[in-house]
């Protein structure tokens, strides 16, 4: 278990309306295997619509959705400015390097609540619809042609908790092999 320097919880957010974004909120409720109380996506199967169309049973990979404050920064700096929960996420990290943790990573955000990272959110059109042209920013190619995701990480509540704005982040990384998070 490692707390990397200066690792915090910067934003929350909640909607309990299926939008695109949520509404920032000093603290939010997690809770074991369902997501965060009071949110539209939270639950044990699926909530995102799409996913419900396709099959309505699927557990739900996606119940609390993370971005580091890093992504918010490099969009400012291509004129984008965006806030907590702007872009659907319930928890806005700073120092922690959500993109490149192994799936099955666990995240102790402040002192109860841990949430187990599923994997990548799979950025789509809703960003362009939210803000023209971010989804080339939330969704790039690498120097050798590959994907890149930046729009965050997905998640399942394995112990609950109060959450609040500047409680620490603590990582714990699973045991090896560690696996590449891959889009949930």
């Amino acid at each position: 278990m490692t707390q990397p320097p200066g690792a915090v919880v910067v934003g929350l957010a909640k909607d309990a309306t299926h939008r695109f974004s949520k509404v920032p909120l000093d603290a939010v409720e997690l809770v074991a295997g369902h997501g965060v109380l009071g949110d539209a996506h939270a639950g044990p199967t699926v909530k995102h619509r799409s996913r419900v169309a396709k099959d309505p049973t699927q557990p739900n990979l996606r119940q609390v959705h993370l971005i580091h404050r890093e992504f918010l920064d490099l969009a400012r700096e291509h004129g984008y400015e965006l806030g907590p929960g702007d872009l659907g996420e319930n928890v806005l990290t700073a120092g922690v390097d959500l993109l490149d943790l192994p799936r099955g990573t666990l995240l102790r955000l402040g002192p109860d609540a841990i949430v187990r990272v599923t994997g990548l959110r799979n950025p789509c059109h809703q960003i362009d619809d939210f803000r023209k042209g971010l989804l080339r920013l939330a969704v790039t190619r690498d120097e050798v042609g590959q994907i890149v995701r930046r729009a965050g990480v997905m998640s399942v509540v394995e112990v609950g908790g109060t959450v609040r704005i500047g409680d620490p982040v603590t990582v714990t990384l699973p045991a090896p092999p560690h696996e590449a998070l891959e889009p949930v």
